[in-house]
This record gives C-alpha cells, structure tokens and sequence, in this order.
C-alpha cells in the first residue's frame, strides 16, 4: 500500500462498520482524501470517521400505510 494510505479492511475493523460502508462512503466522496486505484480504494490512515446521515428515527417505517 502507499505510505500514509492503508486499506478499506483496515479501516471498517478501526471504525467497526462493514467494508462495503466504506465503499459507499468513499464512492459519495464523504471520506476526504479518499483515492481509488482500479477497483480497490486506498483511505488516508489519518480520516475520520464521517456522521451517519442516515434515517434511523423510523419516520419511514410503515410509509406505505398512511395513504
């Protein structure tokens, strides 16, 4: 790996989440410094660990029934 860059399994072990999270992450660009090389990612081994932004209230749960 190139110094100062370690790999996407590394990293989800460090910030316990799945490696295909750190995929996404890095294919939406929320992981600054983030640079891929071919199919495989290479994440600075300073991040940080970005906010989850996704909904966990459950206001979508049951969308469907309030129609």
């Amino acid at each position: 790996m190139i110094d100062g860059y370690t790999t996407i399994k590394k990293i989800a072990e460090k910030w316990a989440i799945t490696p295909r999270r750190i995929q996404i992450l890095c294919s939406q660009g929320k992981i600054p410094g983030a640079v891929k090389f071919g199919r495989d990612w290479a994440v600075p081994i300073d991040a940080t660990k970005p906010k989850d932004g996704r909904e966990t209230t459950g206001v979508y749960r049951n969308w469907r029934k309030t129609f």
